[in-house]
């Protein structure tokens, strides 16, 4: 079966600004993650894509630009099941106002049992964008053959839920999963399992210098905003 490369946006303007966003419109790349973005076709360079794959997004769609315009040959397609999280009432709210609400405990610990108000819960999320995957493998291998290699363009919680889903993790441990913007993780599937080849490989270490500020043990929802 294909290996899936799945790149998480990069840094956006909801990201500096501590905003959850959700599926709230017009959020877009700022000016570093219209670098990181730009970078990613070099990034990839050598790697036979047959497919990319993007959510509906804007931040993804600005993301994946630079690489069809290095790609023209490559078919792109917009998969509504890799979009974000639906957030719901907690859609564009800053995060350190979030932190307080009881339902934020939940996310962090105990996340399959978490839903958000006015949207969907988290085995939801999970599911839909694993069955996407499952069918667009199926698709990519009968159109391309077993051993290609094709690319999606998601967002943090829905990429940190498809690691989870390829390790046989259970939902309640994806937060101590991390991807930061425009990182590359790779999933090799096979018939009996799948095979985490990469991690949320940004090719830049800085994220793991100390942090002025202590890391409050919390998950950043959403994803976060990468290294400074």
């Amino acid at each position: 079966m294909p290996t899936l490369i799945l790149v998480r946006h990069g840094r956006s303007t909801a990201n500096t600004a501590g905003l959850l966003a959700g599926w709230t419109p017009g959020v877009a790349l700022d000016e570093r993650g219209t670098q990181q973005a730009a970078a990613l076709p070099g990034r990839l360079t050598g790697l036979p894509i047959a497919e990319i794959v993007t959510s509906p997004l804007q931040r993804c769609q600005e993301t994946v630009r630079p690489l069809l315009e290095a790609r023209p040959e490559v078919p792109a397609h917009t998969e509504e099941r890799i979009g974000e999280a639906h957030y719901g009432d907690w859609s564009g709210r800053k995060l350190a106002e979030l932190k307080d609400e009881p339902l934020m405990d939940v996310v962090q610990a105990h996340p399959s049992a978490a839903a958000f108000p006015g949207g969907e819960s988290m085995r939801a999320m999970q599911t839909r964008a694993a069955e996407a995957v499952r069918e667009w493998n199926a698709r990519v291998e009968r159109d391309h053959g077993a051993d290609a290699v094709y690319l999606m363009c998601s967002h943090g919680d829905i990429i940190k839920s498809l690691v989870a889903d390829a390790l046989g993790l259970h939902l309640d441990l994806f937060q101590r999963i991390s991807v930061e913007p425009c990182s590359i993780t790779a999933i090799r599937y096979t018939r009996l399992r799948p095979f985490l080849v990469r991690l949320g490989d940004t090719g830049d270490l800085a994220s793991l210098a100390p942090h002025e500020e202590a890391p409050s043990g919390d998950a950043p929802v959403g994803g976060g905003a990468g290294a400074p």
